[in-house]
């Protein structure tokens, strides 16, 4: 009996996805609960299931098709049924044989299987172009065929036609527009953006356009937290079977100074403001995907091992692509690390509806005075970008200058002064 494979339900407030990849091909065994295909919505990637085991025996939805909530995928037949062959044209009664030599030309995509297992961009493109994916060279994982790949293989010339009676050489006149001999269109590469990376730059956008945004910046001198972590780390591990890092420090030291500085801790609803009296903090994560914000929900009642492992699970399904839509929902300040790629300072932009967002950067030393005389100190750029329609110059500041000194004196973290 077959069993239809449907859109689920994406979440709150979305309604469509885009179908990034199937992981199955028709004709595939399917075990029960084994993943099907991916699907791209605008705040994650999720896969859907197998309801049960089978043999999956059509693909409704290609890749790159959009879909919504309860949609048709595809279908999934009994274990072990036949899998029909897609239809083709009826060959002509009496038709001439075809040479061995000479076999007609299969569609690309259909004809490579390095190519069926690449993404929806590459096959897009070679279709685009007409290539015969054949004849290209796949040097992406078990010898997919890559964008580049394609890139590559269509920037070659074409083989050389049978030889014509030499022409008189031609001066090579350059024409706006072309590089070399090939027309700048030629050596460009147009990517559809992913719903993620549609939506990252609308809520971008969005905070530019409806805060008034603002960044103070300090300095801190790591200099008593680095050679805290250094003493403790290794018992830290082997006690709490996780590893410690400077993250737990500053969303410890953030929330001390949210506490005394509430209006960070804000947010703006229409003419209301809004105190949050709990403490759920973003803590920003790269992934191929994009910059993805997951929570760190009661970050308040966390001790340091547990700030450090929840970190690190999230981390580590927001590059696999596993978080879900409540571990990326809510959330009353965000912290972004940008110095883990070497940035030394920059401007965070908000992530609304929240008011303020710390941005930590490279450590690096320094010569700085430290009474009365110079020294060489790791040393770090803090900036935080705020909503100065909710909080003010002295707020922002005295909000920076509290995380400084619990960073610089970590023993105030443990006496919560």
């Amino acid at each position: 009996m077959a069993t239809e494979i449907k859109v689920p339900t994406l979440g709150e407030s979305v309604s469509e996805a885009t179908v990034a990849r199937w992981l199955k091909k028709v004709g595939d065994a399917v075990a029960a609960d084994e993943a099907l295909v991916e699907l791209e919505t605008d705040k994650v990637t999720l896969e859907v299931n197998a309801p049960s085991a089978g043999t999956l025996a059509e693909i409704v939805a290609a890749d790159g098709a959009n879909v919504g909530v309860g949609a048709l995928l595809g279908v999934l037949g009994e274990a072990g049924a036949a899998v029909a062959a897609p239809a083709k044209a009826a060959a002509p009664a009496a038709a001439t044989p075809v040479p061995a030599a000479a076999p007609a030309a299969a569609p690309a995509p259909a004809g490579n299987a390095a190519l069926a297992d690449a993404g929806p961009a590459a096959r897009k493109m070679v279709a685009e172009k007409g290539l015969d994916a054949a004849q290209i060279a796949g040097t992406g994982k078990d010898g997919r065929i890559t964008k580049g790949d394609v890139i590559d293989h269509a920037a070659k010339p074409a083989a050389a036609p049978a030889a014509a009676p030499a022409a008189a050489p031609q001066k090579y006149q350059w024409t706006a527009g072309t590089a070399g001999d090939r027309p700048r269109a030629a050596q460009e590469e147009r990517v559809r953006m992913t719903r993620l990376r549609q939506r990252i730059a609308e809520r971008l956008k969005e905070a530019q356009n409806s805060a008034a945004m603002l960044t103070t910046f300090n300095e801190v001198d790591m200099t008593n937290v680095m050679a805290l972590r250094n003493e403790y780390k290794d018992f830290f591990e082997k006690r709490h079977k996780v590893r410690l890092g400077f993250m737990s420090f500053f969303v410890k030291a953030a929330i001390q100074a949210l506490k005394e500085i509430p209006a960070v801790n804000a947010e703006i609803d229409g003419t209301d403001l809004v105190y949050k009296n709990y403490y759920d903090i973003g803590v920003a994560v790269g992934t191929p995907q994009g910059l993805v914000v997951p929570i760190v929900r009661d970050a308040d009642k966390l001790g340091f091992a547990q700030i450090e492992g929840k970190i690190g699970e999230l981390g580590k399904k927001g590059r696999d692509g596993k978080l879900s839509m409540d571990e990326l929902t809510g959330g009353t300040f965000t912290i972004s690390n940008g110095g883990v790629y070497g940035s030394l300072m920059s401007t965070p932009i908000i992530n609304p509806p929240q008011s303020a967002i710390l941005g930590m950067h490279k450590t690096q030393e320094r010569p700085v005075v430290v009474n009365g005389k110079i020294e060489i100190r790791p040393m770090m750029y803090l900036a935080l970008s705020y909503d100065h329609r909710i909080i003010d110059g002295k707020e922002a500041v005295t909000f920076l200058v509290r995380i400084k000194e619990n960073i610089e004196d970590p023993r105030r973290l443990l006496l919560d002064v």
